[in-house]
């Protein structure tokens, strides 16, 4: 039996500027492991992804709106990063209180490069140890998580756990530690 057989894996992202790589490849990774990817985005239309912060890219349908999306329907949540995706995540309401959900409701949750800036915002870093993009770090001090600089890590404490890579170079790490720590979810 594949490891993600009947988990359901939230992908949360904003309208544009998904970096495509961070998108794309973990969503393979939930395929491969036999689970079921949803794309959720603040409306149920095309997301632009983005290669770097300028050059379009494809665009991905979304499956189901931030608004329709609840975390009580899956089993764990994957915010993947790009400068103007992750900026834009955070700075919507409904997309701050559903990765607040995941996190109170124990659920695991695993970004990367500058998804963490969900995490900042949603306030769920208090205890936590991660990594991210390093221009990240002081946000992530200054919302209570410690920042180490490391290609992948999995943080268990605070109740739910937490995978975390910097960027896209760290895809292979983060997609095979994100695969294991939801299977055991």
């Amino acid at each position: 039996m594949a490891a993600l057989s009947g988990k359901k894996i939230a992908f949360l992202t904003a309208q544009v500027g998904v970096e495509k790589v961070e998108l794309t490849t973990p969503w393979q990774a939930v395929l491969d492991a036999g689970g079921t990817p949803t794309l959720i985005a603040p409306e149920v239309s095309a997301v632009q992804s983005m290669v770097g912060d300028v050059d379009k890219d494809e665009t991905f349908d979304a499956d189901l709106a931030v608004a329709g999306a609840s975390a009580a329907d899956f089993d764990a949540l994957v915010l993947p990063g790009g400068t103007v995706n992750a900026d834009k995540v955070r700075a919507d309401a409904a997309s701050v209180a559903l990765v607040t959900t995941f996190a109170e409701a124990g659920k695991p949750i695993a970004a990367i490069c500058h998804g963490p800036w969900a995490l900042v915002e949603a306030g769920v870093l208090p205890g936590k140890t991660l990594t991210s993009f390093p221009s990240l770090r002081t946000d992530i001090t200054n919302a209570g998580g410690s920042w180490v600089d490391e290609t992948v890590f999995h943080c268990p404490a605070q109740g739910w756990d937490l995978v975390t890579s910097r960027n896209p170079d760290d895809l292979d790490a983060f997609c095979s530690t994100l695969t294991d720590v939801f299977a055991k979810a």
